[in-house]
């Protein structure tokens, strides 16, 4: 080979060698526009990446406190609770109703109440407002308050005596068959009447406290046993 050919050869090699840089640098401009948008691109998905595989440690549950509101209202409305037999209770009337869900208390006006003990006393109550607990076991009575306990016959024959509360305030628990009171009371028991300025009675023992100024009336009973007079005639003579 001679050394014209040789030259040549290497000139274009060079050649090819010059226009392979050229071909790449020009490539690598190209690139070069887009690197920006590419290198986003691929922090957007190293982002994304991240989010997605993060634990998340949600932050407590705030306790809402409950307000004193009323839910829910009823208006002339009858409200009756039954024991498990299917025997009725309690019987709530009244001409308003307003229930307040942060004590589960209904406040109702003009409130009417009859309730039924397991022997079958009936003891009503009434009063302006009264704030009874969701089964109407447990009533505060205020403004012309009145609880009356009907007379009764005894197992033994012996009759209970028809008994009356009144006062501005009475407490009752019906189930425990119960009334007290921080105010002023009348007890009407038959033709007897106590006053006193605080007050509780217990049906079951059927024992009354009053407290403070006491007073009390007690009338004397009719004595009904005495025999009828016998009026006789003489027999007239043969």
């Amino acid at each position: 080979m001679t050394a014209a050919s040789h030259g040549v050869r290497r000139g274009g090699a060079l050649r090819q060698l010059n226009g392979s840089w050229r071909v790449a640098f020009r490539l690598w401009d190209s690139m070069a526009i887009y690197m920006p948008l590419l290198m986003m691109g691929s922090l957007a998905l190293g982002t994304y990446w991240l989010v997605r595989n993060t634990p998340i440690f949600s932050a407590p549950d705030v306790t809402k406190e409950a307000r004193h509101e009323v839910d829910y209202f009823m208006h002339k409305f009858t409200i009756k609770n039954f024991d498990e037999g299917g025997k009725l209770k309690s019987e709530i009337y009244g001409i308003e109703a307003r229930h307040f869900a942060d004590t589960d208390i209904l406040e109702i006006d003009k409130v009417r109440i009859r309730s039924i003990n397991p022997e079958g006393l009936v003891t009503t109550a009434t009063a302006n407002r009264a704030y009874a607990n969701s089964d109407g076991s447990e009533v505060q009575l205020t403004g012309n308050a009145l609880v009356v306990r009907e007379a009764s016959l005894g197992a033994n024959g012996k009759e209970t005596p028809r008994l009356e509360f009144r006062g501005e305030f009475l407490h009752a628990f019906l189930n425990e068959e119960r009334v007290t009171s921080h105010k002023p009371v009348v007890l009407i028991r038959g033709t007897d009447q106590f006053t006193g300025d605080t007050f509780s009675y217990n049906n079951l023992d059927q024992v009354a406290n009053l407290k403070g100024r006491v007073r009390g009336v007690l009338m004397p009973k009719v004595a009904n046993n005495a025999p009828p007079s016998i009026s006789s005639k003489p027999r007239a003579a043969p």
